[in-house]
């Protein structure tokens, strides 16, 4: 890539415009959803409308970013585009659920696409002293579009209609795909490769059984101990161990598997998947908690997590900055003992009783733990691999991420039902026919739903306490997670990103003949 022959301005701009896009599809649904029921039904159906996106993304994550590796960046970060924008304007003509769902899939593969591809593009763009800045202002943009989506989603569903939480994708994409096409230009000398179908295949369908497995798992008809459940999760794992075998003899793999010899590429896998969890954990639960404990409506709470994406955005700031001057483990494991903090005032300082203010105070330690993760960890990867693995590494990024979530979000979520399962054993005057319902007690927070049960005030006062305490219980035991993430930053080893000394000298605007030579004197 001739970096002199791109417009470096544009090309920020068309990759930050594409990259908030298609993370802002992630949450600005949310707030909309009451009134997409409304207009298209599919009550059963809904949770498929985020799930569709994100398994779509998972499995389509990897295969583009090794694509890109191929053919190069530029097309098909165009085509990802492309595709997003088409899913997004079938998303505003559906006519109901199952369209719906179909076509956010086909966003969600558009959105496998752009996210990895943007990461290589900018480390490809700029060289190493500039690499960390760039790194935290597009990490940043994950917490941007965290805060707002969902207000976004709220104002214009009130004041325009849902369909447009879906056609705003349209401008916002053709100005990115005008300001990449035209002023981003990359080498054409990508070496011949054969692409491995078969590896290929494999891999989406050990995905898709492992994601469906998820998503099923635990749901009306598909307990954890059905044989439908277990045979999805026992497909998984054969289709996933014959990928691992077809890529090790395949001359170009989809995967790279060496690349997981490398202790800082690993390390840095881990921490991503680690860290996914831990942020389902908090997007999910601490808007649920504040709901029920504080009796606000779910658009009242559409702002709750501002504070925590805030302290994202700002830590993945200083992520970027910092990645100069200090080795990526050192960073991680001060980003680790913050998150540790975090989750465990969540989990052990916090309860029915603690006020607003000081549960925002906690979500802000939690959002400087996690912001770090989304500048220095695209930067560790792509230095700890050669050139011509960066895309697929980057994309591993964000597989290994997303994976963390689903896992996070199954495995948590299946723990609060149980915890809150037992909690209303202990209700006095509890029926169990009400008890069984309920099951992880979200549906308390609706009350259409308390008054279709006939509970009383003192009754669902009851039942949202142990709600919370539920809520609590797997923050407590998610401070795991930052835990383990901390032995994987330990074990990062002593790597940092080496800048040259032509580079030190740009960056601190000093000659290098004149660092070489101390008679040497500007005139």
């Amino acid at each position: 890539m001739d970096a002199k022959k791109s417009n470096t301005k544009l090309v920020i701009a068309g990759l930050l415009l594409g990259l908030f896009m298609a993370a802002l599809d992630q949450t600005i649904v949310s707030t909309a959803m009451t009134r997409i029921i409304q207009k298209l039904g599919g009550l059963d159906k809904f949770v498929w409308v985020y799930s569709a996106y994100m398994i779509a993304m998972v499995v389509s994550t990897p295969i583009f970013g090794k694509l890109s590796d191929m053919y190069g960046r530029k097309r098909y970060f165009l085509s990802g585009l492309l595709l997003f924008m088409v899913g997004s304007i079938l998303c505003g003509t559906a006519q109901n659920m199952d369209q719906l769902i179909i076509y956010r899939a086909i966003q969600g593969i558009g959105g496998g696409a752009l996210m990895p591809i943007v990461f290589t593009i900018i480390f490809d763009l700029f060289p190493q002293e500039k690499r960390g800045k760039m790194m935290g202002l597009f990490g940043a943009v994950f917490g941007v579009s965290s805060v707002f989506g969902p207000v976004m989603g709220g104002l214009i569903t009130d004041n325009i209609s849902w369909r447009w939480i879906f056609y705003i994708n349209v401008p916002i994409g053709i100005l990115s795909f005008l300001f990449i096409y035209q002023a981003y230009h990359e080498s054409k000398n990508h070496r011949k490769q054969v692409v491995d179908w078969f590896g290929a295949i494999l891999l989406t369908g050990g995905i898709l059984c492992l994601m469906f497995g998820l998503e099923l798992g635990g749901s009306e008809g598909w307990a954890w101990s059905s044989w439908n459940t277990i045979l999805l999760f026992v497909a998984s794992g054969v289709l996933l161990v014959s990928f691992l075998l077809v890529e090790r003899a395949a001359k170009d793999p989809i995967i790279q598997l060496s690349l997981f010899k490398k202790r800082l590429f690993t390390s840095s896998m881990m921490i991503s998947l680690l860290y996914g969890g831990v942020m389902i954990a908090a997007a999910t639960y601490i808007p649920i908690f504040i709901q029920g404990v504080f009796h606000k409506t779910a658009t009242e709470t559409s702002t709750v997590l501002t504070p925590m994406m805030l302290g994202v955005v700002l830590s993945s700031q200083i992520g970027g900055r910092i990645v100069n001057r200090f080795r990526y483990r050192d960073v991680m494991i001060i980003s680790a003992l913050f998150l540790i903090v975090g989750t465990s005032l969540l989990g052990f300082a916090m309860d029915t009783s603690t006020s607003r203010l000081v549960i925002t105070m906690f979500m802000v330690v939690v959002g400087l733990g996690m912001g770090v993760s989304f500048s220095l960890l695209n930067i560790s990867t792509l230095n700890a691999v050669p050139p011509q693995y960066k895309g697929s590494a980057s994309s591993l990024i964000t597989f290994f991420r997303t994976i963390g979530s689903a896992l996070g979000v199954t495995v948590l979520g299946a723990m609060q039902k149980h915890a809150f399962q037992s909690g209303v054993q202990e209700v006095p005057n509890i029926d169990p026919q009400t008890a069984a319902q309920i099951k992880g007690g979200q549906a308390l927070l609706d009350p259409t739903v308390q008054a279709k049960m006939g509970l009383s005030p003192e009754l669902v006062n009851a039942l949202l306490g142990k709600l919370a305490d539920s809520i609590i219980f797997i923050f407590q035991w998610s401070v795991l997670l930052p835990v383990l993430a901390l032995v994987f930053a330990i074990l990062m080893g002593r790597a940092r990103l080496e800048i040259s000394k032509a580079a030190q000298s740009r960056h601190s605007g000093q000659p290098e003949a004149e660092k070489q030579n101390p008679a040497f004197k500007r005139g």
